[in-house]
């Protein structure tokens, strides 16, 4: 019996990490337990455990009295004395007993508390050993998938990977070693419950942390991150160090460093571009290499509009649009992207409506209500105030001047 429980407590210290003091506590107050319901019903008892060499020894305590009322719990004075001489009435005396006469079914009621136990002691030391490695990288080896979720091995526990929490196209086989974001340990019926992320922005950007001593150190920081796991990820990055370059530091000599956080993610694109706290400066160096031919900022409902050339649409936009996306998402602004020749079609429509709104004027014809737009008089409203001297320095001939603002008075009073 002994060697049975030292066995267990030399097992349980190096594989389980469970400290032999607390075990021997738990198999004791099990043993107790198991014992007070079984032929031992009723009485009190005393139960020890050797930590050296397992052994086992119990006492039953009985209340030394002059008349019985319960030979469970109590004794006679006089055998009392026998066994230990100068007791005294009211005395509890401690009377060793035979491990083996707390019973089969003590036994085995025992040893169940004691898995009970166990478990307990492993969910425990499960969140304690954890619980300080929430956004950190741990490696475990791939043991199986049930549906979309898979199970690691991380040594000490199991942890899951949500399907969710998972990189499109990556393939995980059983026994492949594996690298992820301890992303939050939930706590369940069952225990607490690792779940790993390999999708998560945040595992981008611990990699950048363990790969990049400057970002480690606190010389470059990451002010903005965006992500599409398994295609693209946009990193901005700035340093308080005029003599840092934030954006070669993260790259390493001949792109060392990023290429390395590339192998991880499995040939992820990534883009690390100098931070600005302009969104204007900000989403020109975000679209590089498209060369933007005008920016639209607009406060009020934080949205940019962005003019590019027909040739650098399709970089700007990106494939299936995840460029702008990207960077949207970076900046937290909206994004309008046009290309140009749009913008100059808008404005020579706007030209012509303007245009078709003066000959509606009695007596302008179309070609003169297309200079007069182009010479910024786009409706009647605006010829208020203007004299034959404004039209002339404007290219209209002195007769034409005054025959303009003449119809445009006749205009103006029939509408009164």
């Amino acid at each position: 019996m002994s060697s049975e429980i030292l066995s267990v407590l030399e097992y349980m210290e190096k594989e389980k990490g469970i400290g032999r003091n607390d075990m021997i506590a738990a198999i004791v107050n099990a043993i107790k337990t198991a014992a007070q319901k079984g032929v031992n019903s009723g009485q009190e008892l005393k139960v020890e455990i050797n930590p050296k060499n397992g052994q086992l020894h119990a006492w039953t305590l009985l209340k030394v009295v002059d008349s019985i009322s319960d030979p469970r719990t109590e004794i006679h004075i006089e055998k009392a004395q026998a066994l230990k001489p100068g007791v005294a009435l009211g005395e509890m005396l401690e009377r060793e007993i035979d491990p083996s006469y707390l019973g089969r079914i003590a036994a085995q009621t025992a040893r169940q508390a004691i898995m009970q136990r166990l478990r307990q002691f492993e969910k425990e030391r499960i969140y304690d050993d954890f619980k300080d490695r929430v956004g950190d990288i741990v490696t475990g080896i791939v043991r199986r998938r049930e549906r979309s979720d898979l199970f690691v091995d991380l040594g000490k526990a199991e942890a899951m990977m949500p399907g969710k929490e998972q990189v499109p196209g990556e393939d995980y086989a059983p026994g492949e070693r594996i690298r992820c974001l301890l992303l939050e340990i939930e706590n369940s019926s069952r225990g607490p419950e690792l779940i790993l992320s390999r999708a998560s922005p945040k595992f981008v950007r611990r990699l950048f942390e363990l790969e990049v001593t400057e970002i480690a150190d606190g010389t470059v920081k990451i002010e903005a991150f965006a992500r599409e796991p398994g295609y693209r990820t946009k990193i901005a990055v700035s340093t308080g160090d005029p003599k840092v370059d934030p954006v070669g530091a993260c790259v390493g000599a001949r792109g060392a460093r990023v290429k390395s956080i590339v192998r991880e993610l499995g040939g992820e694109k990534i883009d690390i571009i100098r931070y600005f706290s302009d969104p204007r400066e900000m989403v020109a160096e975000a679209l590089k290499p498209a060369v933007l031919r005008n920016i639209v900022i607009d406060d009020k409902n934080h949205r940019v509009g962005i003019v590019v050339s027909e040739e650098d649409l399709a970089i700007a936009i990106g494939k299936k649009g995840q460029n702008a996306r990207l960077t949207s998402r970076l900046i937290g602004w909206k994004l309008d992207i046009i290309k140009m020749q749009a913008v100059a079609t808008t404005l020579e429509q706007k030209k012509g409506l303007a245009a078709s709104g003066l000959t509606k004027v009695s007596g302008i014809p179309d070609t003169v209500a297309q200079r007069l737009v182009a010479a910024g008089f786009s409706s009647v409203e605006l010829f208020d105030g203007v004299e034959a001297g404004d039209l002339v320095e404007a290219g209209f001939t002195a007769e034409e001047a005054a025959d303009i603002l003449k119809k445009v008075a006749a205009q103006a009073e029939s509408q009164k």
